[in-house]
């Protein structure tokens, strides 16, 4: 069976950078069978394990510079300047892959979620609540039909 792998990144501690742990606490509850949700504070090279045993990914990040209510994309493999710190961009992580397992990574998407207000300690923004909501919707239905054509055609619906 092909495994859908979802990972939600953000701090859940600063306000609207919860977006993406949001979304994927959201989208575990409904238990879709061969949907994998994860989160994590940020991506990390130990992530291209999660990689390895899926067919698809997308990544889910919140975002200050996207458009409301969020921004659908498709990512290739690329070494850049997170490749070698602490946390990584999801394009560094499918360079990494290819790096540890000799082979291109599964296809992966990037969901950039709109945020607001990014400050230590304050709430999710209504606005930030109501691009969850969009956001949550476009997930739903990748779910339901995670092939990559269905995919594709997301991205130029939206």
């Amino acid at each position: 069976m092909e495994k859908l792998l979802l990972f939600g990144y953000g701090n859940p501690g600063r306000g609207d950078d919860a977006l993406g742990p949001e979304l994927i606490g959201r989208i575990a509850q409904l238990h879709i069978a061969g949907v994998e949700c994860q989160n994590d504070m940020q991506l990390q090279v130990e992530h291209v394990t999660d990689l390895a045993a899926c067919s698809q990914a997308l990544f889910i990040d919140a975002d200050m510079s996207c458009a409301e209510p969020f921004d659908f994309s498709e990512l290739t493999a690329e070494k850049d300047d997170s490749y070698t710190s602490h946390a990584m961009t999801p394009t560094a992580l499918l360079h990494a892959f290819r790096q540890v397992y000799g082979k291109n990574a599964p296809p992966a998407f990037l969901l950039r979620i709109r945020g607001h207000d990014f400050e230590l300690g304050d709430p999710l923004t209504g606005r930030a609540a109501a691009n969850l909501d969009a956001a949550a919707k476009l997930v739903c239905d990748l779910c339901m039909d995670a092939s990559l054509q269905r995919w594709r055609q997301h991205l130029v619906c939206i």
